[in-house]
């Protein structure tokens, strides 16, 4: 049942996300908009969560404590990652969150940093340079 329960719940959120996705518009000359990647990833979780809803796991089992908190950390950092995009900018914000991930999965914290400093200058370098998608450096620095 709790399958089936999620499943709906997802499906929501992502006819919501679509929904709201095709109203986005772009300043800069980007031949497919900014709705199209959001739609994607929303159509997507929509059909998998019909997969949840239609084929629920007949034997479900509920999760243990220690992987319950982690699943709920996983979230926090994951929300404090999206309210702290745009006052720290786009570097240090992925920085701060992807080590905080790795910290979760178990890195010592010398690896995470490390992973977290490489994924936040490379995809910032990726997209900001190599891609042309305008992000936020950090604003609360240098603004």
């Amino acid at each position: 049942m709790i399958d089936r329960i999620v499943g709906a719940v997802v499906f929501m959120i992502s006819v919501s996300a679509f929904w709201v996705a095709r109203g986005y518009e772009a300043g800069f000359g980007d031949p497919l908009g900014p709705a199209v990647f959001p739609q994607m990833v929303a159509g997507g979780a929509a059909i998998l969560s019909l997969g949840l809803m239609l084929r629920p796991d007949p034997d479900p089992k509920a999760q243990s404590r220690p992987a319950m908190t982690r699943q709920i950390a996983t979230l926090a950092v994951l929300v404090g990652y999206v309210l702290l995009l745009e006052p720290l900018g786009f570097p240090l914000s992925t920085t701060l969150g992807t080590a905080c991930l790795a910290l979760l999965f178990g890195a010592g914290p010398a690896k995470a940093g490390v992973t977290g400093l490489a994924v936040g200058l490379s995809l910032f370098v990726i997209f900001d340079t190599v891609l042309g998608l305008p992000l936020p450096f950090a604003p609360a620095l240098f603004g």
